[in-house]
């Protein structure tokens, strides 16, 4: 069948939601080419600067995640001020028209063009009856629509579970390895350490149970992880890091190297010790029941 089925969204942290809407878009245009076309940067940064929410997933793995849910082509909008002022009609005109769409699929609280001014009526109305477009409803788990924004919120909580149910995946953040205080290595256990720029989200303050993957080099491939998120309290820290320590081994030089780090169980909150033989002892405990869950 000639013509692409295009999906259309902002598609952060290609949650549950956004991979009904690729499966759809296969589903009811068989044989199509499926294009994703997204934003970058968020449109939120553009038209209301420092209101702009923490993203789940950068560019890159954005890219990766809509491919991996059916996407055969990821079309980005370099979102400006000049095209937040296009009108439904140029929006449509300038990116729809030329991916020749046989069928355009969005969520039904979709909206696009200056002012938010089109919906998907609109693009119905444009498209007139050269193109099917399907207005899909929302995503729901627990009676509550599956939100980019729910998701963040249970990350900002500390709520693993409903954020990875919401994603469909475990959470994962990514980044490239920096030198730390090299505490860790003299406590022995030394960790891979992230540091958390403002415009990232990841879970509450705590230790999580983890899976580290690395992209290249010798020790490249999935390793088990316990991560810890937080400031080191223990040490009066300020800086807020993703530390990650690959359980039995000492060896790893991962300096440099960018990583992945996969959040699977929450284990406890994060505490400040008296002393560091105390919060030595916690972090042999940790190891071990992060050790049991990820066997388990």
């Amino acid at each position: 069948m000639s013509g692409s089925a295009v999906v259309i969204g902002t598609f952060d942290g290609v949650h549950t939601g956004h991979r009904r809407l690729l499966e759809l878009a296969r589903e009811h245009q068989p044989g199509a080419r499926v294009v994703a076309v997204t934003f970058w940067p968020h449109p939120v940064s553009v038209i209301r600067p420092g209101a702009e929410p923490r993203l789940l997933s950068d560019p890159a793995q954005r890219d990766r995640l809509l491919r991996e849910a059916g996407a055969d082509e990821v079309v980005v909008v370099p979102f400006s001020a000049e095209i937040s002022r296009w009108s439904p009609a140029e929006f449509v005109d300038r990116v729809l028209r030329p991916l020749q769409p046989a069928r355009v699929l969005v969520g039904e609280n979709f909206t696009f063009g200056h002012r938010a001014a089109g919906t998907a009526a609109t693009l119905a109305e444009l498209f007139g009856d050269e193109v099917v477009v399907e207005s899909v409803p929302l995503a729901q788990l627990d009676g509550l629509p599956v939100s980019s924004t729910r998701i963040r919120a249970a990350l900002a909580e500390g709520d693993l579970a409903t954020a990875n149910r919401l994603l469909g995946r475990p959470y994962c953040f990514r980044g490239v390895v920096v030198v730390g205080d090299r505490r860790g290595r003299e406590l022995g256990f030394p960790t891979a350490n992230l540091l958390v720029p403002e415009s990232m989200a990841v879970p509450g303050d705590g230790i999580y149970a983890g899976w580290l993957t690395v992209s290249s080099g010798p020790d490249a491939g999935r390793h088990p992880a316990a991560i810890s998120v937080g400031t080191n309290p223990t040490f009066d820290g300020v800086q807020r890091r993703v530390e990650s320590n690959v359980i039995g081994r000492t060896d790893l030089q991962l300096y440099g190297l960018e990583i992945e780090v996969e959040f699977t169980a929450w284990v406890r909150g994060q505490v400040r010790y008296t002393g560091v033989d105390d919060l030595v002892a916690q972090i042999r405990l940790d190891v071990e029941q992060i050790r049991q869950v990820l066997q388990g």
